[in-house]
């Protein structure tokens, strides 16, 4: 595992106490397109808001982090509400889920652009993918500034053009810039075979 890399994000939990109620966007406001039932997976999951908000919705969801810290309150946490959530600490990569089928993956300001095959390779047919993560094009300055996290102007279709757009919102510098989604781009994409 990536010590330097699990050491910032252990360090980062650490300084903070567990949110377990703020999913994702694009994944509140669109969970009526999640089956009743199925397998779901939470990449780079932190505490695990949205692997609780998929587990409160019945699915069995994996959440996989590179945080042992943000893994271990997110497992206490959830034998504690008897929810079905499998966390477990993990760098991210291809191999995280090559054996793995999902009716459901989400993820949420993580970026890792040599992921996209795999993610879409994991996804069962008529499976769907919520995406949402931060864009270069910026509206506040409260978000990260390494242009290999940030997302380019329509990227996130790029990345996925294996999957039947269902959803897309990137609202950059349009309009009035107090409302709406702003400093992120939100994808939901279906496989179809």
């Amino acid at each position: 595992m990536d010590s330097l890399l699990a050491n910032k994000w252990n360090h980062l939990y650490s300084q903070s106490s567990p949110v377990f109620s703020a999913a994702a966007q694009v994944l509140t406001e669109n969970d009526f397109l999640l089956p009743t039932t199925g397998i779901a997976l939470d990449l780079a999951s932190g505490w695990g808001a949205n692997a609780i908000y998929l587990a409160q919705r019945g699915l069995a969801v994996t959440a996989l982090d590179i945080s042992f810290i943000a893994i271990d309150k997110l497992t206490t946490y959830t034998a504690q509400q008897g929810l079905n959530i499998n966390a477990r600490q993990e760098k991210i990569t291809s191999e995280s889920f090559t054996k793995c089928h999902f009716d459901v993956i989400v993820v949420s300001r993580f970026l890792d652009r040599t992921l996209s095959d795999a993610i879409i390779d994991a996804l069962k047919p008529n499976g769907l993918l919520f995406y949402q993560t931060f864009t270069q094009e910026k509206i506040h300055r409260n978000t990260p500034s390494n242009p290999d996290y940030l997302l380019g102007c329509g990227e996130l279709l790029a990345l996925f053009s294996r999957l039947n757009v269902v959803f897309y919102r990137e609202n950059a510098s349009i309009g009035d810039t107090l409302c709406g989604l702003r400093d992120e781009a939100q994808f939901v994409g279906q496989k179809l075979i």
